[in-house]
């Protein structure tokens, strides 16, 4: 059997046990197929499964929670399907803990606080705008910011979001502060990174493990790109 291309000395791959498959997913991979067919990171993670376990058919792989194509972090696979139906669960009901950090090019006002909008999604044009009151067609939606200071010529958020919209933390951050995420054009930023990425990066995941309770953190590493480079200061 030849082994597929997937991570690289499985760098990629935070954590595995019998239940779970953690992964530092880079920008740029879907996690999920779409429209485009382009290859997610399910599909990935099943054939890495296939190959390391030898198996003769297809391996189980359900996503519980999905980062936008263009952000890198911590994504959590399932490898059973009882553990699906209990992250699932989990990330419905909000107890998962979830840390982002972003770079934007000015500094927010206030430096720290807490943002409420209400967020209708247009799935046509697949962007998402942020309402500051109830919107009857929007979804209510919360997140913590910090800045945790500079990082060179931009300035590194700490983003701990309570729900979990689509586009929440990019558009928030730019309707809420006027500061868009860096590299974000579709909401805000003047101009595209290099790579087509966003500097917007799921820091840190924590759970209770969906079969034996304990509670777990996992934290990715930040990309090895020119643009997270000062960020990394403040580990």
């Amino acid at each position: 059997m030849t082994r597929p291309n997937l991570w690289s000395e499985q760098k990629e791959i935070l954590f595995e046990d019998n239940h779970l498959l953690i992964i530092n997913k880079p920008a740029g991979l879907l996690v999920q197929g779409d429209s485009t067919g382009d290859e997610p990171l399910s599909v990935k993670a099943a054939e890495y499964l296939r190959f390391k376990y030898k198996k003769p058919g297809a391996a189980f792989i359900g996503v519980a929670h999905r980062l936008d194509r263009p952000v890198s972090g911590v994504v959590a696979l399932a490898k059973t399907s009882k553990a699906l139906s209990r992250l699932n669960e989990m990330f419905r009901d909000n107890t998962v803990h979830k840390t982002y950090w972003a770079l934007v090019g000015k500094r927010p006002e206030p430096a720290n606080g807490h943002l409420v909008h209400w967020l209708v999604k247009d799935p046509i044009r697949n962007v998402t705008k942020a309402y500051s009151t109830a919107h009857p067609q929007g979804q209510r939606s919360e997140l913590d910011y910090e800045v945790l200071g500079q990082a060179g010529s931009r300035y590194l958020i700490q983003v701990n979001p309570i729900t979990g919209r689509p586009h929440q933390i990019r558009v928030q951050l730019a309707t809420g502060l006027g500061t868009p995420i860096v590299g974000d054009v579709k909401y805000g930023f003047l101009a595209p990174l290099p790579d087509v990425s966003i500097a917007l990066h799921a820091r840190r995941l924590e759970l209770a493990h969906p079969v034996s309770k304990e509670l777990m953190t996992f934290e990715a590493p930040l990309p090895a790109i020119a643009h997270w480079e000062a960020a990394n200061a403040y580990y």
